[in-house]
């Protein structure tokens, strides 16, 4: 109402007023983060997510065993679609396991050069080991490659 004396008006914020941001989208990393590191990697897990959640995985193999096992359970039209979604989210997740191979090597490579940098001598017992199942497997090897 008075333009000329708005610097004369104090402005109060008392806690919860003013202007509020929030985030609403929900935060789902703190799962893949907590998987262990031998179980499987979080970020591929994250990616396989993103293609088909684990119930929709789990419902697409629930409705095509149960065409298989049970046939009056569920229809053929549907178990069949269901075998071609699952099909589907089978060459994506592969897609993404190709995608993601070579990301293991890549951080084996940091900590060994890490390794070396700190501890030259545990690297070359590591180094040792590994050494010693390099004919082993090179025999588990298919032929040609």
């Amino acid at each position: 109402m008075y333009p000329w004396l708005w610097f004369w008006a104090p402005q109060f914020h008392f806690p919860f007023s003013g202007s509020v941001a929030q985030r609403i989208e929900p935060d789902t990393n703190w799962f893949f983060a907590g998987i262990r590191p031998e179980a499987g990697n979080g970020d591929v897990e994250q990616q396989i997510f993103d293609v088909a959640s684990y119930g929709r995985q789990l419902g697409f193999i629930t409705e095509v065993l149960l065409a298989q096992s049970s046939p009056g359970t569920i229809a053929p039209d549907q178990a069949a679609r269901s075998l071609a979604q699952l099909e589907d989210v089978y060459h994506e997740v592969e897609d993404v396991k190709r995608r993601n191979s070579d990301k293991l090597a890549r951080s084996a490579v940091a900590v060994l050069e890490k390794l070396r940098s700190s501890n030259p001598a545990e690297l070359a017992r590591v180094l040792g080991r590994f050494s010693q199942a390099t004919p082993l497997l090179e025999h588990q090897r298919a032929p040609g490659t």
